[in-house]
């Protein structure tokens, strides 16, 4: 069989390839999406995360945790924008013509599931319902073990809307030909099976690792219980099947097919990868399945570390009264431009870069409630670190770092510019109160400051002290020259804009402090606007050229 022999009917649409990645998992965001349409055509099926009507936060980091290798534990919490919003980033997508959007969508009633499935079918090809979370309490899984409530559903949402419609059923039952029965009698185009098991309890030194205590189990484990499922539902009714559960390589594509599906979700399995190694992926398992090979397990990063490791507070200094560094007890082993996640159990976890790697200390601007709680706590205080994740910076030992550095930004290059030793780093801050690691700075780099009120360095924003040496370099100096910039947003665009002006985009590198909740580049909450993953791919992101 070769490749272009993957081509797959599925309701009503020849798609590029019989994969999708299954709700909730990487293709997050609207970007990602994009990205996922323009490159990897194996993808035949996106499935979006599941949308409800009004927007949700979710749960508080930690909200995934890995039990074993390739085996995890979940609770996002249906983590969405809203209905409405939704739409309006659904109406910039272009949906190629073989390729076929499956909106998720959520409800507490039969009345919500309705109101979403009206606002967002226009924009999809197929509406999935999510009759199945387990760990969101009024949602998901509370439905779908009922076959009467599974069925009113179904055929509610059927009978409001002109796409096509794909219950997506629980294994929590004994029953799931009985519950793909019910909803096939409402009308049900597809179904879907599974979604994670459980809900599951997993714990770390003693405290519950989720911040919702129990969540749902995904992964290599649950594999069995998938083919399971999916070859109940495939002898009981006759309408094609999403088969997904713990597929990363393509004998377990090949059992599903056996078992009865005709799409096939990979999720679990791209823990860990970034958007590159996730292409390649998907073409080796490409081939392999349409060659009766096996090696794309190979690529799948069993190897992962999500474990946590103990360290305590020796000492937190303020520096203003939103602004402290918080040092600890022993060296954490990382490369400069990688980060870890602190986790005080109660309380959440979240990414830092390591304002030093031995003895470990990181900065913490208050910003919400974790790290008001950060900037409180007492020596003594015990914590753990998970990690490192990211890509480790590694410019040439010819080059010119030039560090642009605001808030919290000094911590995610200051190790750079001293393992380097060729550096020049730029500081902004409002005020010089506000600077901090002045003099460790000056003892590895050049250092250039600038203050928005002139109190100290330069009087004005970081972005023109930097235009202004940049504009004193040769252009032998300027070709020789890495930029590496981290801060707010509006900072970190605006020194791009300064540096494109002198230098060629693959000369920048940038970090944003988008929100990271994984690390692991599952959730993909940490997108960047072309599509890339800032836990896996940077945190420091080429500049798009």
């Amino acid at each position: 069989m070769s490749s272009s022999d993957l081509r797959t009917e599925f309701l009503g649409k020849t798609l590029s390839g019989p994969f999708t990645i299954p709700s909730g998992i990487v293709a997050t965001a609207v970007p990602i999406i994009e990205y996922l349409f323009r490159n990897v055509p194996q993808i035949g099926v996106m499935t979006t995360k599941s949308i409800g009507f009004e927007p949700r936060l979710g749960y508080r980091e930690p909200v995934l945790s890995q039990y074993a290798p390739g085996c995890f534990v979940n609770a996002v919490g249906l983590t969405n924008p809203g209905a409405k919003r939704s739409a309006e980033l659904f109406a910039e997508l272009e949906i190629p013509p073989d390729r076929f959007l499956l909106t998720s969508i959520f409800g507490g009633s039969v009345e919500e599931f309705v109101e979403v499935a009206r606002i967002l079918a226009p924009y999809s090809d197929g509406l999935e319902l999510n009759l199945s979370c387990p760990h969101a309490d009024g949602y998901g899984v509370a439905m779908g073990q009922d076959p009467d409530l599974v069925r009113e559903i179904t055929a509610a949402v059927k009978a409001a809307v002109d796409v096509p419609v794909v219950p997506k059923l629980t294994p929590n039952v004994d029953n799931i030909a009985d519950i793909a029965e019910a909803a096939v009698a409402g009308g049900a185009d597809a179904l879907c099976a599974i979604n994670t098991v459980g809900p599951g309890y997993f714990s770390a030194h003693g405290q519950p690792v989720l911040s919702n205590g129990l969540g749902g189990l995904s992964g290599k484990g649950v594999l069995p219980i998938g083919l399971k499922c999916v070859q109940e539902i495939a002898e009981r009714v006759a309408v094609p099947v999403i088969g997904c559960g713990g597929i990363s390589c393509a004998d377990d594509v090949r059992a599903f097919r056996s078992a009865g599906a005709t799409i096939f979700g990979v999720g679990s399995a791209l823990t860990g990868m970034t958007t590159i190694e996730i292409e390649d992926y998907f073409k080796v398992l490409e081939n392999d399945f349409a060659c009766a090979d096996n090696t794309s397990e190979s690529l799948v990063q069993y190897d992962v570390d999500m474990s946590f490791r103990p360290v305590t507070l020796v000492e937190n200094q303020r520096v203003t009264d939103d602004i402290s560094i918080l040092t600890f007890d022993r060296k954490v082993d990382l490369k400069a431009g990688e980060f870890v996640f602190l986790w005080i159990p109660g309380l959440g976890e979240k990414p830092f870069s390591a304002l030093t790697d031995d003895p470990f200390s990181l900065v913490v601007i208050d910003l919400g409630q974790f790290t008001k709680q950060l900037m409180k706590l007492q020596p003594g205080t015990q914590a753990y670190v998970r990690g490192p994740y990211g890509q480790a910076a590694d410019p040439s030992r010819t080059k010119r770092i030039v560090a642009v550095a605001g808030g919290t930004g000094l911590a995610a290059v200051f190790q750079l510019a001293r393992d380097h030793g060729n550096a020049d780093i730029f500081m902004g801050a409002r005020s010089a109160a506000r600077l901090y690691f002045v003099e460790e700075s000056e003892a590895c780099a050049t250092v250039h400051i600038a203050t928005d009120d002139g109190s100290r360095g330069f009087h004005g924003v970081v972005t023109a002290l930097l235009q202004q040496h940049l504009e004193s370099l040769s252009i032998d100096e300027l070709a020789n020259t890495v930029f590496y910039n981290c801060g707010p947003e509006p900072m970190v665009h605006a020194a791009i804009e300064v540096e494109q002006k002198f230098c060629g985009d693959d000369q920048i590198f940038s970090a944003i402090d988008y929100l990271t909740k994984c690390g692991v580049g599952i959730c993909g909450a940490c997108t960047a606007p072309d599509g890339r993953r800032s836990c896996v791919d940077g945190p420091f992101l080429k500049a798009p050229g």
